[in-house]
């Protein structure tokens, strides 16, 4: 049986994926791919449909699409147009399936919700996304729907929270006395992630119908933000920008035992170290790098640059839900 341990990731896929590293399948957890090759876009869903598959996982019941391509924080206006439209697609189908009710509503309304500190670039996403969106409740509830030029408009409006060692309130504790307040019918809630694997960081975007708990992937856990703790469905969307050191060791690893496989002198060496599971060689890492790595999270040197470009992309996304039915 796969042995538990204590990988930083926010990522349901990845969750997935180091149960099929150890051939081990999970009752009640579904795993559909696709790939679109023109525009090397590659789409995971993680159905959990059981508590049992939940508790296997460590996530709640629901829907997980794991949308991943190079080009996201690329600068290319035709790439993020297409990933922002894939994006709306996804968060569009996720709206449908969620909303209490199912027809089309001329006064649909969401909260988005920029969760972070943008005082820390790796942190920055949700308040920058926050920051490009096109806000529009206040516009149709002041000169009505057609003010925008469309039949049905999403009434859209944003805050940012901040974080507790800012305010001193749970980011949940605000959102859910605006949405006593405001009342909208959904929450959107957008947060920089933390994965596990490096090749994934500002290259992957989650998006979930079971809502978002801040800092989890950093193993400093917040209230979360769901349906239950606030009192409407809530969207999570998030990308991972930070992966932990001993994940960055423990990939040099993975690449060190291929090198020593490939030699003839060494070969016994290398097979040795890859018997060991996933989870011995990363808590084997851990050891090596302890006590002064342990709590140390990694980010890219242009993070700056390209939070800039995947928060225009994701808020353009949630800019074209205004204009859906």
């Amino acid at each position: 049986m796969y042995r538990n341990y204590s990988v930083r990731t926010d990522l349901a896929l990845e969750e997935k994926e180091r149960f099929e590293s150890d051939d081990v399948e999970i009752q009640g957890v579904v795993l559909e791919e696709e790939y679109d090759e023109e525009q090397e876009i590659r789409v995971t869903r993680v159905e959990i449909k059981t508590e049992n598959g939940a508790k296997a996982m460590g996530k709640p019941v629901g829907t997980y699409l794991t949308i991943e391509t190079p080009d996201l924080a690329v600068p290319d206006d035709e790439s993020h147009r297409n990933i922002s439209e894939k994006l709306c697609m996804y968060i569009r189908e996720l709206i449908q399936k969620n909303r209490k009710e199912k027809e089309p509503e001329e006064d649909f309304s969401i909260l988005v919700v920029g969760l972070g500190n943008r005082d820390v670039t790796p942190d920055a996403l949700g308040p920058c996304v926050a920051d490009h969106l096109s806000v529009t409740r206040h516009i149709v509830r002041e000169y009505g729907k057609y003010a925008m030029g469309v039949e049905h408009a999403r009434l859209i409006s944003a805050v940012v929270p901040g974080v507790m060692g800012q305010t001193g309130m749970e980011s949940t504790e605000i959102v859910r006395g605006i949405v006593n307040e405001t009342h909208p019918d959904m929450v959107i809630a957008v947060d920089a992630l933390a994965a596990r694997n490096s090749r994934r960081l500002n290259r992957t975007v989650q998006i979930a119908d079971t809502g978002i708990h801040p800092g989890s992937g950093i193993g400093n856990n917040r209230i979360g933000l769901t349906e239950s703790s606030v009192g409407v469905p809530v969207i999570g969307i998030g990308v991972p920008t930070v992966v932990d050191a001993a994940t960055i060791v423990n990939d040099t690893m993975e690449n060190f035992i291929t090198a020593l496989e490939s030699s003839e002198s060494l070969r016994g060496v290398g097979e040795v170290l890859r018997s060991y599971n996933p989870g011995e060689k990363y808590e084997f890492v851990k050891e090596l790098i302890a006590p002064h790595l342990n709590g140390m999270f990694v980010t890219p040197k242009d993070v700056d640059e390209m939070i800039h470009q995947i928060s225009h992309t994701i808020s353009e996304a949630i800019n074209m839900l205004q204009t859906a039915g």
